[in-house]
């Protein structure tokens, strides 16, 4: 699944001048202030690109573990896998798609109150982007639940990890197989529900007013952002 947002090149050179300094000063804005400096971009159109400083460097970094972990996807061979395989994978494809330490001091800036908010929207995203380069197709409340269940597993996942002293994070592994498989059983529960005809009958109005309930429009667009552009593919459902 091709991300069809293409980044902003003046902050990918100041993202890239950042990274240095983020082990050492954080998102903050002297961070901000050196990657103007040492990538030779003007203060004016450092300003334009990153208007927020250090908190949009941080966001675009965000984005693009998840730009990198889509192309790792689509360069794997994901043919001989299950489908529960097939998220684990690509949630250990995202982490290996960043420094750890960057993402240390990503999660301390997200979790300021105030940027709360724009954190979760980034998991959110993350959690898209996975559903769709797997290829789902959902367009009811199935859209939400997934990415709302990723959603989670992917911030415990990542809070596990930032703390995994293990060989090879082979504990990390072995969490996001673990969550994973809650996830995978949550959807088998909705299947059961659905297939079972009292619990049908029982969930006949709950059911009826979910249905109502539609993936956001432009799910399927390219030109709408904070979407992606789903493959075809199989249907995770």
């Amino acid at each position: 699944m091709p991300m069809t947002a293409y980044p902003d090149p003046t902050l990918e050179k100041l993202l890239d001048a950042a990274l240095i300094h983020v082990v050492f000063d954080g998102w903050g804005p002297e961070t901000f202030r050196a990657a103007v400096a040492d990538s030779e971009v003007s203060e004016a159109l450092a300003k334009v690109a990153a208007p927020r400083g250090s908190v949009d460097l941080a966001a675009a970094y965000h984005k693009r573990g998840d730009r990198e972990m889509v192309k790792a996807l689509e360069e794997a061979d994901l043919s001989d896998m299950r489908f529960r395989d097939r998220i684990a994978h690509a949630v250990w494809l995202r982490l290996q798609a960043v420094d750890r330490e960057a993402v240390r001091r990503g999660m301390s800036l997200f979790s300021l109150p105030h940027l709360a908010p724009e954190g979760t929207r980034l998991l959110w995203e993350t959690a898209d982007a996975i559903w769709s380069a797997l290829g789902d197709s959902s367009e009811d409340v199935n859209w939400y639940t997934k990415r709302a269940t990723l959603s989670g597993v992917f911030a415990s996942t990542v809070l596990f990890w930032l703390g995994d002293d293990s060989d090879g994070f082979t504990d990390t592994k072995a969490f996001i197989d673990r969550r994973i498989d809650n996830v995978m059983q949550f959807e088998k529960a909705k299947a059961s529900v659905r297939e079972n005809k009292a619990l049908s009958a029982m969930f006949a109005l709950p059911n009826a007013m979910l249905s109502m309930v539609k993936a956001p429009a432009g799910t399927r667009r390219g030109d709408v952002p904070g979407t992606q552009t789903a493959s075809q593919g199989e249907n995770a459902e």
